[in-house]
């Protein structure tokens, strides 16, 4: 994979704070003194200290340099609000026509919309690969697949999540209409009206909005900063309710981007087994991480069938691939027979295009190159937000920085007009997802989604500093 120039002097950084060579509060060596010692461009070095600003390592000083980050730098953390402990039944129609309105005039927004940009989508590729199908399928196209999908498509599924260590079987397959349909049939395979389940929170809106439709009341589990969902807190829950099923995005979480930790994963499943509770586990960002290896799924424990891991493709390729899949374990039965209800087959030539995608070496490149594009993107957006609302303006977004996935989590100060916020942003064409969105209470109200999956522009980050000016005047006045 290409790496950054950068990379020389910045690991060294990493290195020296992981082995306590370097102590919070320690001064870094300037820009000027590590492009002399490593014949690096202005440009580049900068570049390297806002990688260890997002990362959350550093912390710049204004007119003094760098230094190295106080522990977790806990003054501008996320606060993870209090959450009710009794089931809420889900009752969402304001906030979905909120949310559903606020979509229907932000589907431009560079910060709104969950999608890979047109820039990062692989014309070149799925077309060629559509054109290839076509012709070597041809009639074939017009006809039905089987209910649970192409049997190719499900064994290359089946050796890709081999490679990190996920053993899934072809017989517990799915193939879907997108995630979204994949979560439907999961969960309303494992659960019945009224049922008790336990979801992330926060958590973004689609999912809310299938719990919604089943008649589940919802127990709401926090996703703490760095650490992700509150495992402690679940298991409290399990004690109380009888929970039927878990659900929740370990691999960079929407939207704060946390990658839930290896143990905490295993001992998710241990409290599954323990309660005999079934666990959703959303892996559509799993793919994009930012370094390192692949992230493993909680499946990777499962030896009981308890866990439905289900993903898609419209995250990783295009948006209108609508191609999803589920690994639905012991509750596979129950699931093929809702997917018939939903409908018998999924798009032909969507499964066909990506099985041919698959056998290709050009789908794991396109995969690096959109990673690399998707981290360069999550770095600049946090500097420029850092930028936009510095001291003594409390920081807008968390010091965590998201290890993968699509979003950042911002949180405006309490005594932040959000009316006014809102307003700001409209009247400067910058469609933020309102964090009240993300929970059936009202949690969230001063939070915030951005997303860096659209193509930023410096036009983009202009907008988001002439919206830190216009808030100073409106707060400081």
């Amino acid at each position: 994979m290409k790496k950054y120039k950068y990379e020389i002097f910045t690991v060294k950084i990493e290195e020296a704070i992981q082995r306590g060579q370097l102590q919070a509060g320690d001064v870094l060596p300037s820009v000027r003194a590590i492009k002399a010692a490593y014949q690096l461009s202005t440009s580049s070095v900068q570049s390297g200290y806002d990688y260890l600003v997002f990362k959350g390592l550093v912390t710049s000083i204004p007119r003094s340099g760098y230094v190295v980050a106080t522990a977790l730098e806990e003054r501008n953390q996320i606060q993870t609000p209090d959450l009710p402990t009794i089931p809420r039944d889900a009752i969402f129609t304001q906030k979905m026509m909120q949310t559903s309105s606020r979509l229907e005039h932000s589907e431009q927004s560079s910060l709104h919309m969950a999608a890979p940009a047109t820039t990062f989508i692989p014309h070149a590729l799925v077309l060629k690969t559509m054109q290839k199908v076509i012709r070597d399928k041809s009639t074939a196209l017009l006809h039905y697949y089987p209910n649970t999908g192409s049997e190719e498509l499900q064994s290359l599924i089946v050796k890709r999540a081999a490679l990190h260590g996920a053993q899934l079987q072809s017989d517990e397959l799915i193939v879907t209409d997108g995630a979204l349909q994949a979560l439907y049939i999961g969960l309303a395979a494992v659960t019945s009206p009224q049922d008790i389940i336990a979801v992330e929170s926060p958590c973004v809106f689609s999912v809310l909005e299938v719990i919604a439709n089943l008649r589940l009341r919802a127990l709401e589990i926090p996703v703490r900063p760095k650490e992700g969902l509150d495992v402690a807190y679940l298991k409290k829950m399990c004690l109380q309710h009888p929970v039927k099923a878990l659900v929740l995005t370990p691999n960079f979480h929407n939207p704060t981007g946390i990658l839930l930790r290896d143990e905490k994963k295993e001992e998710l499943y241990q409290l599954a087994v323990r309660h005999q509770m079934a666990i959703l586990e959303n892996d559509i960002y799993g793919d994009l991480y930012f370094q390192g290896e692949r992230p493993i799924n909680i499946k990777n424990f499962d030896t009981r069938g308890l866990v439905l891991t289900f993903s898609s493709y419209s995250k990783t390729v295009a948006p209108g691939l609508r191609l999803g899949w589920l690994a639905a374990g012991k509750y596979f039965a129950q699931a093929e027979r809702l997917k018939f209800t939903l409908g018998r087959s999924v798009s032909p030539i969507n499964q066909e295009v990506m099985i041919k995608l698959l056998q290709l070496p050009s789908y794991d490149k396109h995969l690096r190159i959109f990673r690399k594009n998707l981290e360069r993107q999550a770095v600049q957006l946090v500097r420029q937000f850092n930028a936009a609302f510095p001291s003594p303006y409390p920081q807008a977004l968390t010091t965590q920085a998201p290890e993968g996935g699509y979003s950042i989590w911002g949180q405006l100060p309490a005594t932040t007009d959000k009316d006014a916020f809102y307003d700001h942003c409209k009247a400067l064409g910058i469609s933020l997802t309102p964090g009240e969105t993300f929970s059936f209470t009202t949690a969230y109200e001063s939070n915030f989604r951005a997303v860096y999956a659209q193509r930023i522009t410096p036009a983009d980050l202009a907008l988001i500093k002439a919206l830190g000016d216009q808030l100073k005047i409106t707060m400081y006045r």
